[in-house]
């Protein structure tokens, strides 16, 4: 099996780990379980809510008549809108910038800076280049070079050496010896203060639904099934009684009475 592809072992783990994880997870437990089961009720009541109410009322008071509003009247203005634009803006500013803005713009350009400045240059900067190339060469080029030899250097040298006795090398043993171990336990209690709230809110989870799943079979026990029995029990014999000993005679009559009366008025008309 290659190097790379063994799995990493895993330290073994102290005292002090399991000191501070277990008080740790005991408390976020107690703190977490009644918050998930309160979500958990809340997300009910929310899913609940949108599902028989808000997503109807919504849909009637919005998506139907924002649908019909940008259909029927927005997009036709928009469309006149952009046309109008189109003829009335855009187009007389593209003939403005091209004939008005960006012709005389050249002209000038070209007459008043690109001539003169070429005029310029061949007949003054070219002749007394020579001559400027010396004066920067000794006024500035060879004081500059001596300024950096032998001042410069020396100093930057000095400075670098003082900065690394007086400020690196106490910022590296700050570091190495008072901020690494200090933020290797914070991020050591981090990490099992994260992990406590993960575990809670799996057992809150866990608490949740048992309590959801006890409230459910309550109902049914005390709500729901005496509910069905009254219904098969009672009201659908007496939904059958009345259908059958009431309603369907009654229909009968009234189907009968009207037929009579009927045939009673075409013998009459005739």
């Amino acid at each position: 099996m290659e190097p790379e592809m063994r799995p990493a072992r895993r330290e073994p783990e102290g005292c002090l780990v399991a000191a501070v994880r277990l008080p740790v997870r005991i408390v976020v437990l107690v703190v977490v379980v009644p918050v998930r089961m309160l979500w958990d009720l809340l997300a009910l009541c929310a899913r609940t809510l949108h599902r028989t109410v808000l997503r109807p009322l919504g849909r009637c008071l919005l998506v139907i008549p924002f649908t019909w509003l940008w259909r029927a009247v927005l997009t036709p203005l928009g469309r006149g809108a952009g046309r109008l634009v189109q003829y009335l803006v855009v187009a007389p500013a593209v003939w403005g910038w091209r004939y008005l803005v960006v012709a005389p713009a050249r002209w000038l350009w070209r007459y008043l800076v690109v001539a003169p400045a070429r005029w310029l240059w061949r007949g003054v900067l070219a002749p007394a280049g020579a001559g400027i190339a010396w004066l920067v060469r000794h006024l500035v080029v060879v004081p500059a070079l001596c300024g950096w030899r032998w001042v410069l250097v020396p100093v930057g040298r000095g400075t670098a050496w003082l900065l690394r006795t007086l400020v690196a090398v106490p910022l590296v043993t700050l570091w190495r010896w008072v901020l690494v171990p200090l933020g290797r336990g914070l991020a050591f209690l981090g990490r099992e203060v994260a992990a406590a709230f993960a575990v809670a809110w799996r057992v809150a989870g866990y608490v949740s639904r048992a309590a959801e799943r006890a409230v459910k079979w309550a109902l049914w026990q005390t709500v729901g099934r005496p509910a069905r029995w009254f219904y098969r029990s009672v009201c659908t014999p007496l939904g059958h009684f009345a259908r059958d000993a009431v309603w369907r005679p009654a229909r009968d009559a009234v189907r009968a009475a009207l037929s009579t009366a009927r045939r009673t008025l075409r013998r009459a008309l005739l």
